[in-house]
């Protein structure tokens, strides 16, 4: 029987099947309003049977945005639109995500199909970053500003603003987003992170913030499921590393965390990976192995087989796909026919079927 087409229960949901559509920025909100492409970008991936879809990298506060265009959730007016679009999404059966997200130094940049570069303070669409230290991640951008205690906890306030107004707006699934250079993930570095106060130096100090917005968010959850997805190295001598990352896994644990999601790399430019297919997936193995998380992994899966012997060889619990859900809107249903297992399509797409 297919390990990649059986459920997977949870504490209060069950996941239809273990492909799980990872978050994908769109950059195509206004002042982090969602839109109708939103809309149908993700409605997309449900009608075609994904068993969960983990929003974009949704912004806590304005500053924390990747880009301008990218969504917030920082304001009780962003809620309605959002309102629809889980609710489209619970109506196919799956289960609707959020990622929560706050960019630090690696905010305040132009959209990727235009530069990428990153947008000066006093320039239109731009704003002063700030980051756990004041290393800026490229030598050409505005260093950011050093958080200070008090605005650290305004930040972990805004994290759990951010998660009534996800639970409100009919979020099933909370994500924090740990990993590729964002903010979380600049405290974890010590490439990115000299501080040294209790949010610096040592590993219980570097991981503090993260465990103390797991810790702010945790008591507001009823059924949503909390989940984490982290850079299990930074690939760069000195920086975070998957011993690290399997430490934090087991705390994580601890404190009520069902999910990990693995992903690496992002947050310095020194970085040095080798891509290519499952790169990522023996580090989601080692942190599967340590710990009794569900572990997801990602990067660089494309079918269903191979999707497949993953899960055979545990070496995760869920496949999480991104760019070939780009590719092929109901990857799910192609990864069916691949490994030869029949599943529920929606009814308007049965005829499809002949």
């Amino acid at each position: 029987m297919s390990q990649l087409f059986s459920p997977l229960q949870l504490k209060h949901h069950t996941l239809k099947n273990r492909i799980i559509v990872s978050p994908m920025c769109q950059y195509t909100a206004t002042d982090g309003f969602a839109t109708d492409w939103h809309l149908v970008h993700l409605g997309q991936f449900a009608t075609g049977q994904a068993a969960a879809i983990i929003q974009e990298a949704t912004a806590v506060v304005p500053e924390g945005r990747i880009t301008y265009g990218d969504l917030g959730i920082w304001s009780d007016e962003h809620i309605v639109k959002l309102q629809q679009i889980t609710q489209f999404i619970r109506e196919q059966n799956c289960i609707p995500g959020i990622q929560l997200a706050h960019a630090g130094r690696k905010a305040s940049c132009e959209k990727p199909w235009i530069s990428r570069d990153q947008i000066a303070p006093d320039h239109q669409n731009g704003w002063q970053t700030v980051g756990p230290s004041t290393i800026p991640f490229h030598p050409k951008d505005h260093p950011p500003v050093a958080l200070t205690k008090a605005e650290i906890q305004e930040t972990v306030e805004a994290f759990k603003q951010a998660t009534l107004r996800a639970i409100q707006a009919g979020y099933e699934i909370i994500e924090l987003h740990g990993a590729h250079g964002y903010l979380i993930h600049q405290f974890f570095s010590p490439l990115i992170n000299n501080r040294t106060d209790e949010y610096g130096g040592s590993f219980e100090h570097r991981i503090r913030f993260l465990l103390e917005i797991v810790d702010a968010i945790q008591p507001l959850l009823t059924t949503q499921s909390l989940w984490v997805r982290i850079s299990a190295t930074d690939w760069a001598d000195g920086g975070w590393t998957i011993e690290e990352s399997v430490e934090l896994a087991k705390i994580l644990q601890d404190k009520g965390v069902e999910v990990i999601d693995v992903s690496t790399g992002g947050g310095v430019r020194e970085q040095k990976i080798t891509t290519g297919p499952n790169y990522q997936v023996p580090f989601a193995a080692q942190i599967k192995n340590n710990t009794t998380l569900v572990v997801g992994a990602v990067g660089e899966i494309k079918t269903g087989p191979q999707a497949e012997t993953i899960l055979q060889q545990n070496e995760a619990d869920l496949i999480f796909i991104a760019r070939e859900f780009l590719r092929d809107p109901h990857f799910v249903m192609t990864a069916s026919r691949q490994l030869q297992v029949e599943i529920p399509w929606a009814p308007q797409y049965e005829r499809g079927k002949e």
